[in-house]
Formats: C-alpha cells, sequence, structure tokens
C-alpha cells in the first residue's frame, strides 16, 4: 500500500505546478534517471534548478532578446519549445506552456538540452552558480 501511495505521490508530482523542497525535487529527479544521465550528477542538476527557478514548476521569464524561459528548468523558446511567437528550433518538440505544467516534459527536454554540445553550459545560471563548484550541498541531508 505504501508503495502505491508514492506512486500516486509522484504521478501528481509529475503532472501539477508546484514549488518543490530541494530534497524532494532531488528525489524525484534520481527516480526519473536523472542522476548520471550524460554523465551529469546529480547535485548539478538540482543546483541548476534552485538557481534558474527556485524549484517552481510555474516559473516564466522574459528575456530582451524576445525569447522566453519555461518551467522548472527555465526552457528556452527559441532553441527548446514551441511558444507559437518566437521563432524557434523546438528542438525538444514540445509546446512551451507545457514546460510548466510538465515535470516529465520538462525532464525529458532537459535530457535532450544536455545532449546538444553546449551540455549543462546552455544555462546561464549553471555556469555563474554551479560550475567548478563543490555542490554536495544541494543533496545534503536528503534520503535518496
Amino acid at each position: 500500500m505504501i508503495i502505491k501511495g508514492v506512486v500516486l505521490l509522484l504521478l501528481v508530482a509529475l503532472s501539477s505546478a508546484v514549488v518543490y523542497e530541494r530534497c524532494t525535487w532531488a528525489k524525484l529527479l534520481k527516480s526519473q534517471g536523472m542522476d548520471g544521465f550524460h554523465g551529469i550528477s546529480l547535485p548539478n542538476w538540482v543546483c541548476l534548478t534552485n538557481w534558474e527557478s527556485h524549484f517552481n514548476t510555474n516559473a516564466i521569464n522574459h528575456n530582451r532578446d524576445g525569447s522566453t524561459d519555461y518551467g522548472i528548468f527555465q526552457i528556452n523558446s527559441r532553441w527548446w519549445c514551441d511558444d507559437r511567437t518566437t521563432t524557434t528550433s523546438n528542438a525538444c518538440n514540445v509546446a512551451c506552456e507545457t514546460l510548466r505544467s510538465s515535470v516529465s516534459a520538462s525532464i525529458r527536454c532537459a535530457k535532450r538540452v544536455v545532449q546538444d554540445p553546449q551540455g549543462l553550459s546552455a544555462w546561464v545560471a549553471w555556469r555563474v552558480h554551479c560550475q567548478g563548484r563543490d555542490l554536495s550541498e544541494y543533496i545534503r541531508g536528503c534520503v535518496l
């Protein structure tokens, strides 16, 4: 019965707009195969999303170049998703608004982004706040 409850909570978490607590988010990322994906450790993902959206799945940011960043990973409309206003590559083949309501779609798209030659460097917040630093604090105290 406990397993069914955990699965239900994960399904709800994967489809609702919420602001996650750090360890809950880390656990969800791990359950979705993000720890070690494309050689990227879990603390990097947690650091990235902390600085990009403060773990808010509903986050949105309008950029000076006319593009917009969407969701917990702040995925950009110019390259990765379609917002119907920005000329886009839509490399994730997803509507940008979906990235605000579906964590699973956001995770799939983030996985696509890091497979690009830029990798995590595609995110300015990761370069500024996470790259080359000890990130152990981002999962410290989490039961993973």
